[in-house]
């Protein structure tokens, strides 16, 4: 499994913030069956890395991977989980080291042509283009698009329904992370059937 097979399984990663434990099964299924095959769940709250071993038991078929890696102790607890892929917001010479020596994919991220000229040199091909609205948006990944047209992108931060086909447009971009079809009153109310129509609305994207 690389992380283009991931990235290019659907044209959105839902960014998923776990709060209860007894929601990850039910929302892996809601967002799978909605068409949605990569997954990440960001290391932000104390029950995240348990959520993943949940999801990956309940939809096998999908790519359950972590977000918000940024150290050795969530790097760690990653693979510890089973984690498909690992997702960074940057990176640092030690994120850099261990991705390096693990067969897990990794997404480092970066926001500059330096970062990704870097990221490039170190072999990496597929970046995190993070936060992708407030770094420049679609122009700037057209703009890095030029000098550096080997580079492939999924932006992430603070795109919606209405702008993922702006970034989804660009040949540099092969998908986009999102969090718009993973409202939190429908998931306080557990409309697991409601979250899994913005799911397919999503997935449906171009």
């Amino acid at each position: 499994m690389s992380i283009e097979q991931i990235l290019t399984s659907a044209p959105v990663v839902p960014v998923v913030v776990i709060d209860r434990l007894e929601d990850a099964e039910p929302l892996a299924k809601a967002l799978f069956n909605g068409g949605l095959r990569a997954l990440e769940i960001t290391l932000r709250t104390p029950i995240a890395a348990e959520a993943v071993k949940v999801m990956k038991q309940a939809v096998p078929e999908a790519y359950v991977g972590t977000g918000t890696v940024i150290d050795k102790a969530t790097f760690d607890a990653s693979i510890e989980a089973g984690a498909d892929f690992m997702v960074s917001p940057g990176v640092n010479d030690e994120l850099l080291a261990l991705a390096t020596q693990s067969d897990t994919p990794f997404l480092p991220g970066a926001a500059t042509p330096s970062e990704v000229m870097r990221l490039a040199e170190r072999g990496f091909s597929f970046l995190k283009f993070f936060p992708a609205a407030a770094a420049g948006g679609p122009a700037m990944l057209k703009s890095i698009g030029g000098p550096l047209p080997g580079v492939k992108f999924c932006p992430t931060g603070g795109i919606s329904l209405e702008t993922a086909p702006q970034y989804l447009s660009l040949d540099n971009v092969v998908c986009v992370g999102g969090t718009w079809m993973l409202d939190k009153t429908l998931i306080e109310q557990q409309d697991w059937q409601a979250i899994e129509q913005l799911a397919r609305q999503a997935s449906q994207l171009k």
